[in-house]
Order: C-alpha cells, then sequence, then structure tokens
C-alpha cells in the first residue's frame, strides 16, 4: 500500500498527458476565405479588414485551442459586386460583403429603407432600425440559410445618400432628363423625379462620369472623398435621401456547421461588434467628408425642405405599392414597411411625408 500514492501520481499523469493530447489532436488550423466586390476603400470593407480579421484572429487565438487565419481578397479581386451573394452560396468564398442593392430579385425586400426615402440620416439609428426588424420578422435573416445557404452575421450600414453631380442644380425640375446613376431601387427615387435612371456600381462610377455615360450619383459623401468622384462631380447636394442599411455580412452555412463552436461564437460575436461599428463610424465620419469635399473644391449645397417635400411628395404611393408587389410574392413587405416606419419614429425621425402602408 506504501506505494499506492506514487501509482496515483502516475495515473494523474497519464491522465493529464492524455488530456494535453486530446486537446491538441482537436486544435484546428482553420482556413477562411473573405471577400468583397467592393474594395477597401469602401468605409464597411475598411472595417472588414481592419477590424473583423484582426479581431477574430486575435480572439481565436487568445480564447480557443484553435488558429484562425483569413484570405482576403476585396475589390473584386474573388468575387464581383453582383456576384457576391452566388460566391459565398457556392463556397467560392466563406465570408461575404455586399449590397443587397445588387440582388433585387434574390432579396428585394432587404431594400425595404430605399422603399422609405427621406428616412434618418443617421447610420447610428439606421442600423438599430433595421435590427430590430431582421429580430421582429424571422423572414429576413432566415432567407439567407433557406434559399442561399448562408448565414447572416451582421448588417452594414451606409452612410447618408445624398446626389452628387457634374451639373448644379436646385429644384426637382432641373434634374428631368439628366441621366443619374444609381443602384437597384434608388433608382425609382430617380424615376419619379423625371431623371433617366441608370443602374451602377462604385468600382465604375469615375470612368462613367468621366466619359458622360451619366452625369450624377445617389451617393453618400464618402464615395463622393474616397472613390474621387469630386474630381468628375464638382457639385454634391445634401438632398437627404437618409441612411441605408442593406449591406450585410454572411459565412457559408456549410463552413459555418463544421467550425468549433467557441470560433463560431466569437464569429458572431465580433460581427455584431462589426455591425455597430458600421453605424458609429459612418456618423463618425460625415461631417468631416463634407468638409474635406468643400477643402477639394467640390461646391456643397443643402436642399431646402420645400424641395424635399416636394420630392417625397412624388413617391409618397410607392412604399404601398412595393408593398403590395412583394406581399404577393408571399414575404411580408407590409409588415416590414410598417414596423420601419414606426421604430424610425420612435427613434425620433420625423418623415416630410408620413407614408401610409396598410
Amino acid at each position: 500500500m506504501r506505494f499506492a500514492p506514487r501509482k496515483l501520481l502516475a495515473a494523474l499523469s497519464l491522465a493529464v498527458t492524455a488530456s494535453f493530447a486530446v486537446g491538441a489532436a482537436n486544435a484546428e488550423d482553420i482556413k477562411l476565405r473573405i471577400a468583397s466586390g467592393h474594395p477597401a476603400a469602401n468605409t464597411y470593407v475598411g472595417l472588414m479588414q481592419n477590424f473583423f480579421v484582426p479581431e477574430v484572429t486575435k480572439r481565436v487565438a487568445a480564447k480557443t485551442s484553435h488558429k484562425v487565419e483569413f484570405i482576403e481578397g476585396y475589390g473584386g479581386a474573388m468575387v464581383k459586386v453582383a456576384d457576391t451573394l452566388e460566391g459565398v452560396q457556392s463556397g467560392i468564398i466563406d465570408i461575404g460583403g455586399y449590397c443587397f442593392c445588387f440582388e433585387p430579385s434574390n432579396l428585394p425586400l432587404h431594400a425595404f429603407q430605399v422603399m422609405l426615402p427621406f428616412g434618418t440620416m443617421d447610420p447610428e439609428m439606421s442600423v438599430k432600425l433595421a435590427r430590430t426588424v431582421y429580430d421582429k420578422v424571422p423572414y429576413m435573416s432566415k432567407v439567407f440559410e433557406d434559399k442561399y445557404k448562408q448565414k447572416l452575421l451582421a448588417l452594414i450600414a451606409d452612410n447618408g445618400y445624398n446626389l452628387g453631380t457634374s451639373f448644379d442644380w436646385k429644384t426637382v425640375a432641373d434634374l428631368k432628363g439628366k441621366k443619374l446613376a444609381g443602384a437597384g431601387l434608388n433608382l425609382k427615387w430617380l424615376e419619379y423625379a423625371g431623371a433617366t435612371p441608370v443602374q451602377s456600381s462604385l468600382p465604375e462610377a469615375y470612368t462613367s462620369m468621366q466619359t458622360g455615360v451619366y452625369n450624377g450619383w445617389i451617393m453618400f459623401p464618402s464615395a463622393w472623398v474616397n472613390f474621387k468622384l469630386h474630381e468628375v462631380g464638382k457639385y454634391y447636394t445634401e438632398v437627404g435621401f437618409g441612411s441605408i442599411t442593406w449591406h450585410g455580412l454572411t459565412i457559408n452555412q456549410a463552413k459555418f456547421n463544421r467550425l468549433p463552436k467557441d470560433v463560431q461564437a466569437i464569429i458572431q460575436e465580433v460581427a455584431r461588434e462589426f455591425e455597430a461599428k458600421t453605424g458609429s463610424l459612418n456618423k463618425e465620419n460625415y461631417p468631416k467628408q463634407i468638409d474635406q469635399l468643400k477643402k477639394l473644391g467640390t461646391v456643397v449645397t443643402a436642399v431646402p425642405d420645400s424641395v424635399k417635400l416636394e420630392w417625397a411628395n412624388s413617391l409618397k404611393g410607392w412604399p404601398q405599392e412595393k408593398a403590395a408587389e412583394l406581399d404577393k410574392q408571399g414575404m411580408p413587405a407590409t409588415q416590414v414597411l410598417k414596423l420601419a416606419l414606426e421604430e424610425a419614429e420612435k427613434l425620433g425621425h420625423k418623415w416630410p411625408v408620413r407614408y401610409a402602408v396598410k
């Protein structure tokens, strides 16, 4: 019996060694391909590159036995702007950041804030509003899993939308017949103003403005600065169409399911922080970018409330029209638009025209 303690110590030592061996065997080196068709000059892509990727990498290393390595491809290096949803769905990439505006057939309801123009210009409020809608209407998140084999990780707010042009204008009538660009559903804003809408994307904007394919863009100030559009569009008019949350960060569902649970939790945790930062950083940068445009020689003006009211009135029947159209396709459009209107008001927004959705 006097040797029992030694035997016990040996047994404990073997158990600890075995435990470490199992832990080492279970440790994984994980590679994740993350991409966007937009370049890092876009605020949200910059946050993917400078916040999401390093933060997930750091936390996984610190809190788990695993290691994550990201393979990054921005600015169309792996997927184009209109192909990112499909890229994540097929597994060409694991994580993608993209605008739902390029998926008008696949994700029409996810542009719901565009259907309510002249909403809040505050990106923090915009992303909070959108998050409430997504949380209260399960379809908004589930459709990614049910139809497109991916999981929605984060919503992404944009800066406030205005109108940059190569010509001066003062009234809605001045825009009649002018070729102006947009993306997806916000082309309707232009159509109702009598302009000629042109579908486009930021990577091609400078050349298209320069060559006269179109003479203006519905665009937030960060793009007018970062993509040097001020060089080909001297006029930037603060119309106040609203800050729209209609981008998202998604991960291939099969890839996500294969990840260790602790890595899944970290990715989701960082993604929600990333979501909030898209609102706070855009809000912080907006006045700086407006000042920067002025210093670069851009003529920056703000339309009077009368112009905003006229434009909003021209669109006042459109939300109900879109709700009815998408309801017929089996989507909860009326529920989403009514909820968005009410939530905006709860957050303190006052609509120039109170759209009626029944």
